[in-house]
């Protein structure tokens, strides 16, 4: 493999490992992923309609460059480590505000995303030339991950109901232990394992989601307005479904799930102690 070959694999590899982040526009709305090394850049770029692509070694950076600030005179890495920095606030979700202006042309099936801001006191002018990604590459960024997503989450629900079981079995033994409740507005319910699970499988996000965009759309036949796209949805619910931690998708971490009695093969577990004599508060929940 050649070097050439090793520096665009490693923007391919970075850029999977970098998260997805929402890009307010005047015009659209975007979610956009990218990656930058001295080496190069690599960008992808959404609607959640369509996916655009961009991947581009040093060369055809300081050959932009020189086409877009005739003014400016630096070397590559200059101009990609400024990419980089006018980016960050954006994909990073950091406190500082972004210091540069975006704007977004469709050309064709092509999108351009322009950037304007100022280095060395001059203006600085640069574009993303995006085309439409392959399917591999959306299945890659986008399909696989939201599918691993969603069976971790089904896997962390399906840990949440047993350990809210065993919860519920250990307030039980209490309360036969003597053990009193000693503020009444925090009772709760017996919670009910396989109603929540079956409910859980159903009504998964992957439904709910779907269903409430059939209904948006169908709202918007009703009253007679134009049929809005994904990215001129409300922003609410696509940030609650683009901002995502920056982790990457991993398996949910294992909890325990097989019940034990109190006088298990490990022997007896210890509980607080309770006089049939006299009875002593408990300090806690229960008293």
């Amino acid at each position: 493999m050649n070097l050439v070959n090793m520096k665009m694999e490693e923007l391919e590899q970075g850029l999977l490992m970098q998260p997805w982040a929402w890009l307010p526009l005047a015009e659209n709305s975007l979610v956009v992923k990218a990656y930058i090394t001295k080496q190069g850049y690599a960008l992808l770029v959404s609607d959640l309609q369509q996916v655009w692509h961009e991947q581009v070694d040093a060369s055809v950076v300081s050959q932009r460059a020189k086409e877009l600030n005739k003014r400016l005179t630096a070397p590559p890495a200059a101009f990609l480590c400024h990419l980089d920095d006018l980016l960050r606030p954006l994909l990073k979700d950091t406190a500082c505000p972004g210091k540069a202006t975006f704007s977004c042309d469709r050309v064709d099936e092509a999108v351009i995303l322009r950037v304007q801001s100022e280095l060395s006191g001059l203006p600085f002018y640069w574009n993303f030339h995006c085309i439409l990604a392959n399917p591999s590459l959306v299945s890659q960024h986008l399909i696989r991950p939201l599918m691993g997503m969603s069976l971790a989450l089904q896997c962390q629900g399906r840990e949440l109901a047993t350990l809210l079981r065993m919860k519920d079995l250990e307030i039980q033994d209490y309360q036969e232990s003597g053990a009193v409740l000693s503020r009444d507005r925090l009772k709760t319910e017996p919670f009910e394992e396989n109603s929540f699970l079956e409910q859980f499988m159903v009504e998964n996000l992957y439904v709910a989601v779907t269903r409430q965009e059939i209904q948006v759309r169908q709202e918007h036949q009703g009253t007679g307005d134009p049929q809005p796209s994904s990215s001129t949805s409300p922003q609410g619910t696509e940030n609650q479904l683009l901002s995502q931690p920056e982790e990457p998708v991993s398996s949910a971490p294992s909890l325990p799930v097989t019940e034990k009695d109190p006088t298990g093969p490990s022997g007896p577990v210890k509980r607080p102690q309770l006089s049939k004599v006299k009875r002593k508060k408990l300090r806690g929940l229960f008293s």
